[in-house]
């Protein structure tokens, strides 16, 4: 009697559960970009509405991923599963209570973890989603506030998820009782709460920050003598950008904990610094100097309340003092401003016949000769 091939028997399988096996996971691997595609846009019906003015390919570009994972995971989970060898072969055996663990035992736990792993990326990646539409809508308002607000509420939630899902592979994968785990752990939380103590107060900086918003995300600060632009705060530190674009990156509580100066909140940056003039200028000259200089100060458009006095006799000249406060504007502006001032000091002292002084040495022979 003639057997159907299909129904051979190799290696503990038929020929028939290796063709499922072989022709399942190869239509899953052929289909799953299009079907992910699918399960995508079928999932942004759910948001349209709620992001009415983004497109469909930012949301699709962001799960597309993940599902194809989890599809994968999937075929390859439903296509093993037709087979009986070697899944059914016992790895180990307990007495007590009676226990066989078999192959297929193994593999069904890894694939559980795959796809919950998968199951919560997209999850990840969909509040993504809805903090770029937050993203976005905020960027529609003139208040900053809601900027920084947005980064911060995506990092928290994010981080619960990834709690939650930490909590659920120990439950369905492992098998661990959850709620004992978190009660059992008496002084071993106590611990774990003083190793995060620094990430606390970090969380707790955010919240402060929150609360008293002594900034907002585009304001230059100034942090224990550090300078930059805010452009991101999370749950653990803030973000900046140097004027000369380094990213600077200062955990929340020395945000809160050190001397902070708002840049932005001011009206004026004040200048103040001295030049020194040579012994050998006229008093005359140095009232024409100043007269020159003050006027310049109180006729430009970019600055107030600026004026120059002769405020001392310094050891190599007559040290002029210059103070001018310049109207607020972006660091780069500010600096053209200065350089502008400055250029505009040379030209009045050369002007006038007067030259910068510059420390020196006289000898005692030098200082005979002109007395002789």
């Amino acid at each position: 009697m003639e057997n159907n091939i299909f129904e051979q028997i190799f290696w503990g399988n038929t020929v028939k559960q290796y063709c499922f096996l072989a022709g399942f996971i190869l239509l899953g691997l052929i289909f799953k970009r299009i079907v992910s595609r699918l399960m995508s846009l079928l999932l942004f019906t759910v948001f349209k509405k709620f992001a009415r003015d983004i497109n469909d390919d930012t949301f699709v570009s962001l799960l597309l991923k993940p599902i194809e994972s989890f599809i994968t995971f999937c075929t390859f989970y439903i296509a093993i599963n037709q087979l009986k060898y070697p899944l059914d072969v016992v790895v180990w055996h307990r007495l007590k209570p009676k226990l066989n663990i078999t192959i297929g035992d193994f593999i069904d736990k890894i694939f559980l973890f795959l796809i919950i792993l998968s199951v919560f990326w997209i999850i990840l990646r969909i509040i993504d989603f809805i903090a770029h539409v937050l993203k976005y809508r905020a960027s529609l308002t003139s208040n900053k506030a809601d900027d920084q607000l947005i980064p911060f509420l995506k990092e928290l939630t994010k981080t619960l998820i990834c709690f939650m899902g930490f909590f659920v592979l120990l439950g369905f994968v492992f098998e661990i009782n959850v709620l004992t785990l978190i009660t059992g752990l008496g002084i071993g939380g106590i611990a774990i709460a003083l190793a995060a103590k620094e990430s606390l107060e970090n969380l707790i900086g955010s919240f402060t920050i929150f609360l008293d918003k002594p900034f907002t995300v585009g304001d230059v600060v100034k942090v224990d003598g550090i300078e930059g632009t805010i452009q991101k705060v999370g749950f653990r530190s803030t973000w900046l950008t140097s004027p000369d674009k380094t990213t600077i990156v200062i955990p929340n509580r020395a945000m809160i904990d050190g001397v902070l100066e708002n840049v932005t909140l001011r009206d004026f940056r004040r200048v103040n610094f001295h030049i020194g003039l040579t012994y050998e200028t006229k008093a005359e000259d140095i009232r024409k100097i100043l007269g020159a200089i003050n006027n310049y100060l109180t006729s430009n458009p970019n600055t107030r309340d600026g004026y120059a006095t002769l405020d001392n006799f310094g050891d190599s000249g007559l040290n002029v003092q210059v103070l001018y406060l310049v109207i607020n504007m972006e660091h780069n502006e500010y600096v053209t401003v200065k350089e502008e001032i400055n250029f505009k000091l040379i030209e009045i002292v050369e002007q006038y016949g007067s030259n910068f002084a510059y420390p020196t040495q006289r000898s005692i022979t030098d200082s005979k000769n002109a007395s002789g």
